[in-house]
C-alpha cells in the first residue's frame, strides 16, 4: 500500500529514493516473495545458477563468497566492496531511485535498517523461512531487522559493549577498575587528579555513543510503528545518564578528543586516554591503531548504572539484506542465509568478525580465544556475557542518519558551552519532532 512515502522521507540525503520501492515487488514477477519459497526452490536455483552482486564493505566476506562459489560452482559472487558508510547508503538510494543497477544483496547498518524496511525498500525474508532463524541470535541484532512477523534482513554481525582500560594506568595510579557508572566518575577524578593530562575517557560528543549509553539505562526514547513515531528524552532513565555525563562534562574530566582521529590513537596509545567503552569488535583496532599498547588493555564488563544490574548495550553491526528491486532473490537469499547462519559464520569468526549467533558466541573455542593484545586475556567471555544481557526492545528512528546528522547542533553544545546536557537532548528532541512533522510522520505528543 502506498503511504505517502515519498513526502516522508523527502530531504533525507540518503533515503531520498527508498520510497520509489514502495510499490515495487521485486526485479521481476517471478522475484515476487508474497508466497512462501521453500528450501527446494532454493536448492533449484543453486542447482541451476547464477550471478548474485553483493554490496558489502565487510572484510571477511571476501573469503565467504569464494567458499560459497567452491560449494555452488554455477553461482557467482560479484562482491563490490569499494564504498562504505554514507557512500555506500547514497550509492543504494541512487540505484533505488533509478530502478537501475540495484544489488542483490545490501549490507545496511542496523540503525538504517528501519528507514530502508519503511520505503518498502528491503525484501521480507520470511517467506524463505527466516523467521524461523530467530532463536540463532542474540536479541539486539534481531530485533534490529525484524519487525512483528518481518523480517528485513539476517545478522551479520554485533557490537554488544564493554569497557576496555589500561591496566598499565588503572596500576600506576592504584585505582580500581569502575563496576558502576558513580565509581567511573570516582575513578576519573582520582585519574585526573593524579596526572591532570590523563582522562578516564575521550568524549567530543557522539549520537551513536549517546544512544548506546541510554539504551543501557533503559531509556527508550524512539518508538516507532510505521509512520507513527515517539520522540522523547524525558524518562527518568535518560536523567541517569545526564546526571552522571554532566558531572563528566562540567569538571572537564573527558577528553575533547573525536574517536578515529590521529590524537586519539595517540590518547589511547600514550595512556592519556585511560578506557574506551565501545563495542566487541574493537581488538582489531586497537591492534593495528595502537600497535605500542599491546598488552596495557583489558577488557571488563561496561559499567552499569546500579550496583549488580547486568544491562548492556550494543554500539554497532551490520546485517545482509535484499533490496526489492535486486533479483535472482532466491540464490540472493542463499548466499545470505550461508554467510550470516550458516557455514560462512565461522569462516568470518575465524577472520575476526564479532559474532550475532548465540552458537558461536557460547562455544568453549570462542569463549577461550586468548587475546594477546589484551595480555592473553579470554575477553569473549565478557563481550558473549554483554550480548546475552541487550534488552531486545530498543528503536531507532526511520531517519536515524537524520537524527545523527544534527546531534552536533544540538546535545553536541553541551560539550563546548555552557548548555547542559539535559538540555541539549531537549534540544535535540525538539529538532528531530520538527523535521518528523515537515517529513509528514505523525509524531505522538
Amino acid at each position: 500500500m502506498r503511504r505517502n512515502t515519498g513526502r516522508l522521507l523527502r530531504g533525507i540525503a540518503l533515503l531520498s529514493a527508498v520510497a520509489l520501492g514502495a510499490t515495487a515487488c521485486g526485479g521481476s514477477d517471478d522475484d515476487s516473495t508474497d508466497k512462501a519459497v521453500s528450501a527446494s526452490d532454493v536448492e533449484a536455483a543453486l542447482k541451476k545458477g547464477g550471478t548474485v552482486t553483493v554490496w558489502s564493505w565487510e572484510p571477511t566476506l571476501k573469503t565467504v563468497a569464494a567458499d560459497f562459489e567452491k560449494k555452488y560452482p554455477k553461482v557467482k559472487i560479484n562482491l563490490v566492496s569499494e564504498r562504505s558508510g554514507d557512500k555506500h547508503y547514497t550509492a543504494l538510494s541512487n540505484a533505488i531511485s533509478a530502478e537501475k543497477g540495484v544489488p542483490d544483496v545490501a549490507q545496511i547498518e542496523y540503525f538504517a535498517v528501519n528507514q530502508y524496511a519503511l520505503g518498502k525498500g528491503l525484501t521480507d525474508l520470511a517467506p524463505f523461512g527466516a523467521d524461523k532463524l530467530a532463536s540463532r541470535y542474540t536479541p539486539g541484532p534481531w530485533n534490529a531487522v525484524s519487525e512483528d512477523k518481518a523480517v528485513y534482513g539476517l545478522p551479520m554481525d554485533s557490537g554488544p559493549m564493554a569497557m576496555f582500560y589500561n591496566k598499565k594506568v588503572f596500576d600506576k595510579y592504584e585505582i580500581a577498575v569502575p563496576t558502576t557508572w558513580d565509581e567511573y566518575v570516582d575513578a576519573a577524578r582520582k585519574l585526573h587528579k593524579a596526572d591532570p593530562k590523563v582522562f578516564i575517557a575521550n568524549d567530543a560528543g557522539d549520537a551513536g555513543f549517546t544512544t548506546s549509553l541510554l539504551w543501557q539505562a533503559g531509556s527508550r526514547p524512539y518508538k516507532v510503528d510505521g509512520t507513527n513515531v515517539k520522540i522523547d528524552f524525558s524518562d527518568a532513565n535518560a536523567k541517569k545518564y545526564t546526571d552522571t555525563w554532566q558531572k563528566l562534562i562540567d569538571e572537564k574530566l573527558l577528553a575533547p578528543v573525536n574517536g578515529w582521529t590521529d590524537e586519539w590513537y595517540k590518547g589511547l596509545g600514550d595512556g592519556t586516554i585511560a578506557t574506551l567503552t565501545t563495542g566487541a569488535w574493537m581488538p582489531a583496532n586497537f591492534v593495528s591503531g595502537v600497535p605500542n599498547a599491546a598488552g596495557d588493555w583489558r577488557a571488563a564488563p561496561m559499567p552499569a548504572w546500579t550496583k549488580g544490574d547486568k544491562a548492556s548495550a550494543e554500539n554497532g553491526g551490520s546485517s545482509l539484506t535484499l533490496p526489492s528491486l535486486g533479483r535472482n532473490k532466491e540464490l540472493a537469499y542463499a548466499f545470505v542465509e550461508y554467510a550470516n547462519s550458516g557455514d560462512g559464520v565461522g569462516t568470518r569468526v575465524e577472520q575476526g568478525a564479532f559474532p550475532a549467533t548465540k552458537a558461536e558466541l557460547q562455544s568453549a573455542d570462542f569463549q577461550s580465544t586468548k587475546f594477546d593484545y589484551l595480555g592473553g586475556q579470554e575477553a569473549n567471555k565478557i563481550f558473549a556475557e554483554s550480548a546475552a544481557n541487550v534488552a531486545s526492545d530498543w528503536s531507532y528512528l526511520p531517519f536515524q542518519q537524520y537524527a545523527h546528522s544534527i546531534f552536533n547542533d544540538t546535545v553536541g553544545k553541551a560539550y563546548v558551552s555552557g548548555t547542559k546536557l539535559a538540555d541539549g537532548l531537549k534540544a535535540w528532541q525538539d529538532a528531530s519532532v520538527k523535521y518528523a512533522e515537515e517529513q509528514g510522520f505523525t509524531v505522538e505528543k
